[in-house]
Parts: C-alpha cells; structure tokens; sequence
C-alpha cells in the first residue's frame, strides 16, 4: 500500500490494496520494469565503479576499505530503488529478490550508528576527518532518512517484516533529539527535498506511534523559524503565508506532498488554504500540457526580494513562463507532482487531482524512460532540435547512467507503484483514478466485498468495462469522466467531465470515453507557444520525431485547422505505438540562420507526417521534435 489513509481522520479517501495489471499499456510498463528496469537499476547501484552507493554501505559498515564516494544522496536513492524492487518481489513472487532485499536490510542496519544516525557519508567521513553531520544541508542527510522512512513502513506494509522498520525508527529518533535540540537552540536549518515529513507520517501510520507524527509536524513547523531562508527552498516565508508555488520544483513538491499527509492527520484548515492556492497556482500558470512542471534550468525567484537576488536551479518560476527546448521538467519533480496530487485527491477527492496524474503519468513520467527500460531522462524537454548554440546541464537524449542518479530509480518506484493509483475508496464506494487493465477484490468498510475487473485498450481507446462479480452488499462506483472528454457516457447515458457516482450491480458497467483527435492551443500569456497548437487523443500528447516527417526542420511544418490525422498501430522497440497519420503543410523555405531576417512568404508542399505519443520518443536515434505546431491561421 502506496500511503495508508484508513486511519487518517482527515482523509475521505483511502487506497484500494492489491490492484494487478492484466494486460495493456501498464502492464507492459510493468513487466519491463520488472524484468528490464529494476535489475538494471540494481546493477548500477552494486557496482563500486559506477554509483558506488552499496559499497559506500559496505564502508559504512566496516566491511570494506575505501572513501565515500559518488553522490550525498545515493542512500536515498537506493531505498527508492528499494520500493520498486519490493513491488517486483510481491508482484512476481520472486524469493530471490526477497532474499537480496533483506540481505540489503541487514548491510543498512549494520551501518547504522549505535544512536540511529544514518548517512553514509558522514558515517564514513567522521572517521577520516572528511565530513560531519548536519554540517550543510547540502549534504542530504534528512533526505537520505526521508526515502529510509517511507521504504521501511512500505516493506513493513507489503510482507509484514519490521526488521527494516525498526532501522528507520531509530534513525527517526536520533532526527527527534536533533530536532528538539533545534527547538531549544533556535539554531534551524530546513533540509533540502524534505522526503522526511512524508516518510515520518508513513512511519507513523505503519507503527502507530504518536511521536512519529509529532516530529512531523514539528519538523514542518521548524521551517518557519529559518534565518535568511530563500525562495529556492520555499523557506523564505512562514508556510501559513504560503500561496504561490516558487522554487526548486522537487522541493516544493515534496513539501506540499507532506504537508498535505499533515493536514489529513491534524487537520489544520490554514494548511489546506496553504495548499489549495499553491496547487491553484500551479495547474493555471506553471504546467505544461504534458504535466512535467519546474520549467527553469535556472532562475530567478519572481517574489523574493529584488536586493537578495536568488539564483535557483529546476526552478518554477513567472506565470506562464513555459519554455519548450529548454523545459527542465527534472524527473523528480513530476514524481513528486503525481504523490502531492494523489494525496490532494485523498483529502479532497476532486477530479482534477487524477486528471493531473493521468497526464503526468501517461506523457511525461512514461516518457522519462526508454522503451526497452535501460535509458534515462533527468530533464524532459518538449522540443528538440537537431543541434544547439549552446551547452545545456544534461543530455538531448536519454542515458543509462546520470551523474545525478536520483531520477531513474524516483521513476522506477512510481511505475512500479502505479497500480495503487487505479482505485481508492470510502466506506461504500470505490473511485476510480488511472484507467487500465485489471482486476483486484475490493473489500469495503462497510462489509461489502467484490470482484472488480477492468477490461479495455484504454489510453489508446476509450471503451472501458467495469465487470463486478461475488457483490456481497450495497456498494458505489464513483466513475472519473476526464476532464478532456466530452459526449462521454456510463451505461448508455450522457455524463459530463467530474465524477459520476453509480450503484454497483453484478454484471458489466460501460464508460465510453470519444476520442477524437483536437487541438489545444495555450493561454496567450504563454510566449512561447501564442499562436501554435498542440495534437492531443483522448490523454495522450502527440509530437512529431524527424523521422516521421520528410521535411528539413521540422519548424517548416504548419497543421490544418482541422487536420486529417488518422490512428494507426505502429512498432518502435518492438512494443505497439498508436501513431496519427495524415498530412501537414511544409513551408519550403530552410530556415535563416541571422537572428532577423526579412520575411517572405514561401510556397508550401504537402507532405505525409505521422505523429507519435510524447512518452515514445527519443527511442528512434537523435533528430528534432516538436510538439507544438503553427496552423498559419
């Protein structure tokens, strides 16, 4: 179970546990993931030469000579990859993985100190005189305990072993003496990419003791006592005062991420106010169509003060200041997007908390991985040309191994767990969130149990069929109509976007969601994209690769106002892609290389062009794409 929410006296939702893929787009995800993605993941984590993340545990652990090395955050990285690789174990039933799991739990426990500190790096660096703890949040130590905490309550969560739980309870207790010395001192530091109050609240709900959530809170609460803080940290001002979203992308996500996990087990209405106006912030002026966010490679901070001028990096920053090729997008972020979403939904189940999962899931987060699982993305871009007159941070294309090792394994987890996001539930109803094929048996507060299958082709097609088998009692289907879809029905009768709530029956229950291709045009205040339109079905975002397209640049490109763009399956690394067929206009003109020039008017040819999801690209060598298109009107 993803987060537990049973308990929480503020949430009105709570997870459906034991959803399985059956078939379809997700589990094909899955099952590269399982076979391709994970190991993978795992090699690159075990080898001393590459991240040396493990043998730094070995160090740690006085079993092994050496220095620390590679990234301050590669133990947080790691208990990441460990999620994904727990949601393998239990989905494959694969003993082995299960093995070498618990033989990693033991590595960490023997590397942690007799007062629950664990870092490797300090831990490490102590004894040669190199590095000390909490000598610079820069160093992500509480980051590195955050991704502890939530593993450990994770793994307690699926096998009911708490050997890994009780590691990360006494490290949380070491950061409660930190903590409270803090208090007294005065003397606080916020840390960098607060995984921790998510991770403490899990740690909370999975043992059930009060202080857990109480150095949660008062970790949160801590904030407000920084000196000097900065936008870049969302630390500048109190967080009642909260009401933009400003900063780096990752932490600003995981703050309200864990805050929300707050307010639904205390509670407090200043910080629901806090959250709604920053997520209204976000979705209005500072996403892009394809739900990646933290536009900026750098920037600076559009609120802080002009006289303290704030260099910040993966930034969110001026309304609508959306650039294309070179969106940052880092992938952390748009993770961190999906679990402060889900856990908005959980507290608050409106429909446009999953309508920005599904698109981040299905267009961004899908398209941060390769196809065939082994390459990835730090950043996503929604343009790329062929060269650049500059050098930017990180590759045009995807790589095995990142220096900043951080993302793939983030992503890892969230495929791995995407299952969780299908369905949640109250005492007498079932939500529906990602759609997909599937089946879990539902057991309700209120008795009722059943057998609920999903069977469709959905994102790619729009029927969806709800199959309800053993219904013990009274029960609800609360049905998502996405927000995009219009002339949707459920059984036959016309619904309008939002949820439509049904009483379950045994039998089949139909949603029909069109999918007819439409253009989506960008709020004018956003510079880059005025006057251009992008190609969407149903929710999937479609771009235009070199390859697909036999024209020099794809900026000759112009779409028709009302383009002939055909579905049609095609095969990029062997796995079914639906593409769009048809034609656009191509200016023959190449284009200048002065920085102004004197505009003619060109003649135009047309020229077949396929479109492809966003999530498949960069799978087919390097060229240009685009997204976004002029229709010359």
């Amino acid at each position: 179970m993803l987060t537990d929410t049973r308990r929480s006296p503020y949430a009105k939702l709570a997870p459906v546990d034991g959803t399985r893929w059956t078939e379809g787009l997700w589990k094909d995800v899955e099952e590269t993931l399982q076979k391709v993605t994970v190991p993978h993941l795992r090699s690159m984590f075990d080898a001393a030469d590459i991240s040396h993340v493990v043998e730094n545990f070995r160090i740690a652990a006085g079993e092994a000579e050496g220095d620390f090395d590679g990234t301050v955050f590669g133990d947080g990285d790691f208990y990441k990859w460990m999620e994904s690789a727990m949601y393998t174990a239990v989905h494959t039933n694969d003993q082995t993985l299960f093995a070498a799991l618990d033989q990693y739990i033991e590595l960490i426990e023997r590397a942690q100190q007799p007062d629950g500190y664990l870092s490797t790096k300090q831990i490490i660096g102590e004894r040669t005189g190199k590095a000390q703890r909490m000598g610079d949040i820069n160093d992500f130590e509480v980051y590195n305990f955050g991704h502890m905490f939530t593993s450990a309550a994770l793994y307690y969560r699926l096998t009911g072993k708490d050997r890994f739980l009780s590691v990360a309870a006494r490290t949380a207790d070491y950061l409660d003496h930190l903590y409270e010395e803090a208090r007294r001192t005065g003397e606080v530091r916020t840390a960098v990419c607060p995984s921790h109050y998510m991770g403490l609240i899990e740690l909370y709900r999975a043992t059930g003791d009060p202080k857990y959530l109480r150095l949660a809170h008062t970790a949160i609460e801590l904030r407000d006592s920084v000196k000097d803080g900065l936008d870049d940290n969302q630390d500048r001002i109190p967080v009642k005062e909260h009401r933009k979203i400003i900063g780096h992308a990752v932490r600003a996500n995981y703050l309200y991420a864990g805050l929300a996990d707050l307010y639904m087990e205390e509670g407090d209405p200043e910080y629901k106010a806090v959250l709604d106006s920053v997520w209204d912030d976000l979705v209005r002026h500072k996403i892009y169509i394809t739900g990646g966010c933290g536009a900026l490679y750098n920037g600076a901070s559009p609120y802080g003060n002009f006289f303290h001028h704030q260099l910040i990096h993966q930034a969110y920053g001026y309304p609508y200041q959306l650039p294309n090729t070179t969106a940052y997008n880092e992938t952390c972020a748009n993770v961190g997007l999906v679990m402060w979403a889900y856990r908005m939904f959980l507290a608050d189940p409106k429909p446009e908390y999953f309508d920005v999962i599904e698109r981040v899931m299905l267009n961004t987060n899908l398209a941060s991985v390769s196809l065939d699982g082994r390459r990835f993305f730090y950043q996503n871009a929604l343009a790329r040309a062929k060269k650049l007159d500059f050098e930017l941070v990180w590759p045009l294309t995807r790589a095995e191994y990142i220096m900043s090792y951080c993302c793939p394994p983030n992503l890892a987890r969230n495929l791995a767990q995407a299952s969780e996001y299908a369905y949640t539930m109250t005492e007498d109803t079932v939500y529906t969130g990602l759609y997909g094929a599937s089946e879990v048996q539902v057991q309700l507060e209120n008795g009722t149990s059943f057998l609920l299958q999903q069977k469709t082709n959905y994102p790619f097609d729009g029927h969806i069929e709800f199959c309800v088998q053993g219904l013990t009692g009274p029960a609800k289907l609360a049905v998502r109509i996405p927000a995009w879809a219009q002339d949707a029905t459920l059984d036959g009768q016309t619904v309008q976007p939002g949820y439509a709530v049904i009483d379950l029956r045994e039998g089949t229950i139909v949603l029909d969601l069109p999918m007819p291709v439409r253009l989506t045009a960008a709020n004018v205040m956003v510079e880059e994209d005025d006057g251009l339109v992008c190609v969407e079905r149903g929710p999937l975002v479609y771009c235009v690769e070199s390859p697909d397209a036999a024209v020099d640049s794809l900026h000759q490109l112009r779409l028709e106002a009302e383009p002939d763009l055909k579905p049609e399956t095609i095969e990029i690394e062997n796995r079914k892609i639906p593409a769009l067929s048809g034609t656009m206009r191509a200016v023959r003109r190449r284009p200048e290389e002065t920085l102004y020039h004197t505009w003619t008017a060109g003649a135009e040819d047309r020229v077949p062009v396929r479109m492809i999801p966003y999530f498949a690209w960069d799978n087919r060598g390097m060229g240009e794409m685009k997204i976004w298109f002029s229709t010359g009107i």
